[in-house]
């Protein structure tokens, strides 16, 4: 017929729909673990402006081991890193009843009431067998811990004594960046957490109590040489004469120990914590030893030494957790613990043979 068109054999699909080359999914996802974990741009800024809870969540962050939280943790602390740094850090350990809960607290509003902000830390790694203290200590330190110019961090639960050191270390800088300008690390678990502590802090405090037999018996020669002051606490009724004898006690053994590098005479004092005696004076020494040692040079000297060290200690920490987390190094270290078992190959030449097969890949 004419005017009718003739069909083609030929037809066009109009085919699939192609996929955006935006990954929607992928967008949602990142902005859902934004909302969830914390904007790294927007916690650094509210840890900025003194936002307790941004820094609760930053540190939490800190603390988790999942790699994605880790990497927002390193990119709060690089933000953070610029700002931190102008604080006064003061380590605090002591002898179990010492009275290191009482002590910080009375000691921490002192400072409030004197314009400053305070921070506490804890470093428990006793914490994975015993549940540890530090959280019986926060609800001890109930005034200070409703105070808005105080934060009080329990110590993460569990892990190494090298992991939690590090997590308290970071937590600094970020509770600097805050705009918290002293700083209390404080040590409930024993041995080498003191050792730990003393790498991280300015000043480093060790409280003793009067009237506990020998004074001297069971301190430990290490924490006498590590100490910038000793503190004799519940020297109040029946204890002035004995905190008295143990102040003469503990200076008599200090003047045994060659100077140390700061050139600073470590001082022994008594204070009341229960009463509020003698806050003022461990104060007032503090500063002291800070214009003492930023005079010589000390200070900034040390806290150099101690990023240092600190860079060591990363290293130290995550190569170890690399290599045990190795799936090959945790297959063949339950076989070579079996011939080590049997008496048929030395614990030296297993450790060398690990080594040696994880390095060779």
């Amino acid at each position: 017929m004419p005017g009718k068109k003739k069909k083609s054999a030929l037809s066009v699909s109009g085919g699939v729909d192609q996929p955006s080359p935006v990954n929607r999914r992928a967008i949602e996802n990142l902005k859902k673990i934004k909302r969830q974990e914390g904007d790294p741009e927007l916690l650094f800024r509210e840890i900025r402006e003194g936002s307790i809870t941004a820094l609760s969540r930053a540190i939490t962050l800190i603390e988790s081991s999942l790699p994605l939280h880790q990497l927002l943790a390193q990119e709060i602390i690089r933000k953070c890193l610029p700002y931190s740094g102008n604080s006064l850090r003061i380590g605090i350990t002591g002898v179990p009843g010492a009275g290191k809960s009482t002590f910080i607290e009375v000691f921490g509003n002192f400072l409030i009431e004197n314009g400053h902000k305070l921070a506490v830390l804890a470093i428990d790694p006793s914490s994975e067998r015993s549940g540890g203290s530090i959280l019986g200590d926060k609800t001890r330190m109930e005034t200070l811990a409703g105070s808005s110019h105080a934060f009080i961090r329990p110590s993460p639960s569990g892990g190494t004594l090298g992991g939690v050191a590090r997590k308290t270390r970071e937590s600094l800088i970020l509770c600097e960046a805050a705009g918290y300008d002293v700083n209390i690390v404080e040590t409930i678990g024993v041995g080498q957490s003191e050792t730990t502590v003393h790498s991280m802090v300015d000043f480093f405090l060790v409280l003793m109590i009067p009237g506990a037999g020998d004074e001297l018996q069971g301190m430990k020669r290490g924490i006498m040489e590590m100490a910038d002051a000793i503190l004799i606490n519940k020297a109040d009724g029946d204890n002035l004469e004995k905190a008295q004898r143990a102040k003469n006690e503990y200076t008599n053994a200090l003047h045994l120990f060659p100077l140390p590098p700061s050139k600073w005479y470590p001082r022994v004092l008594t204070c009341s914590a229960l009463e509020s005696k003698g806050i003022h004076e461990t104060w007032k020494m503090i500063n002291d030893y800070k214009s003492f040692t930023e005079k010589n040079g000390y200070f900034r000297q040390r806290r150099t030494e101690q990023s240092k060290y600190w860079m060591y200690q990363t290293l130290h920490e995550g190569l170890k957790n690399r290599f045990f987390n190795d799936p090959e190094v945790r297959k063949k270290l339950g076989e070579l613990e079996r011939l080590i078992m049997n008496d048929e190959i030395s614990s030296f030449a297993a450790a060398t043979e690990l080594l040696e097969q994880y390095f060779r890949r």
